[in-house]
Order: C-alpha cells, then structure tokens, then sequence
C-alpha cells in the first residue's frame, strides 16, 4: 500500500510487481466548494490525487502489463473510475468536474495508445455511492435532496452495482470493449 498522489511510492511499489493483467484506477476525492471561493490547496489535492495518480498509476501498470509474455493473445485490462461528473456538469463540483472529464480524455487515449498491445481502457460513470464519503455529503439535507431528486431510479447506486461493472470490465465478456464507458447513473445523465 501506499499513498497514490506520491509518486515515488507508487514507482517504488511498482518496482515489485512482476505481472498486471487487470488494472483498476479507483483512487479519488472531492472538496466541494463555489468555483470562485476555491482554494488553491484544494484544486491542488484533487487534482494530484484525481488526475495526476491516475495517470502515473495507469503508466506505471500499462508498462509492466506490455512487458508480460504473450500479452497479445491473454490481453488485458485497465478501468479508470470516473463519475456521471464527468459527462455532466454540477454546481459546487467544478474541480471534481474537471478531473473526471479528464479522466475520460485519458481513458479514450490511453484506449488508443494501447490497443495494439490488447490491453483494454475503459472507465466506468457511477452515480453517487453509498460510501461515508457519500454519507458525509448527505448531512446537508438540501444537497442529498437535489441529488436524489435527480436520480430517476430514486436510490444511491451500491458498491455491488459498481464492482459488478468492474468485473464485467475485467474479463473478456467485455473483450471488444475499449475506449468506452459504462453509466452506472440510475439515469442522471439520460435527462
């Protein structure tokens, strides 16, 4: 374990690693706050950890994943997670938006990067999560009521509705997929 916005300790745990076959990027945050009262420190934090970890993460990953043996017939996979956020706007969120819209340009040219490797990249748009993350956010009462109100199927998504993505994305029922992404909403952004 290490934490993932250093990047000398992810190189150092890297290092150790022989052999990748699925890589998934699921490390993130979010510091709400009105774009014009945000602080520097907190677009620096989510940025690092949001952007810059998974790029140097996916890098890292894609590297020793290229180097297997017969990478080309076993394949491979990496699943960038991303949010509805980075297809959609939302107030309060604007750095959050920008690193999860960028994390779907890396995940479609990372796709395109490594496609002649048969490693596959695709990320997955989840909804809001019941987490204690989530939890916390939904102290303020308004805000859980806007989010729910823009929910059609009226519920949180669970972490099984994500790992079931994330397994699908993993094995080879997904195996012409790449350069996608799977809306795990709950028809936020059908509107």
């Amino acid at each position: 374990m290490c934490d993932v916005s250093n990047y000398d300790e992810v190189k150092s745990v890297f290092k150790e690693i022989k052999k990748i076959d699925i890589l998934i990027n699921n490390a993130g945050t979010n510091r709400p706050d009105h774009f014009v009262k945000i602080k520097k420190e907190d677009m620096d934090y989510v940025v690092d950890l949001n952007i810059k970890a998974a790029f140097h993460v996916a890098q890292m990953g894609a590297k020793i994943m290229i180097k297997s043996k017969n990478r080309k017939s076993i394949g491979g996979s990496i699943i960038n997670m991303s949010s509805q956020l980075g297809k959609v706007g939302a107030p309060i969120r604007s750095i959050y938006n920008m690193t999860k819209f960028g994390i779907e340009g890396l995940t479609r040219g990372m796709a395109l990067d490594l496609a002649k490797n048969n490693i596959r990249v695709n990320s997955i748009y989840p909804t809001f999560v019941e987490t204690p993350l989530v939890k916390n956010f939904f102290k303020d009462n308004k805000f859980k009521k806007a989010v729910m109100d823009n929910i059609p199927l009226g519920r949180l998504a669970t972490e099984s509705d994500i790992a079931t993505a994330v397994v699908y994305l993993a094995s080879n029922a997904s195996s012409m997929m790449t350069g996608s992404s799977l809306v795990i909403d709950g028809g936020w952004t059908a509107k």
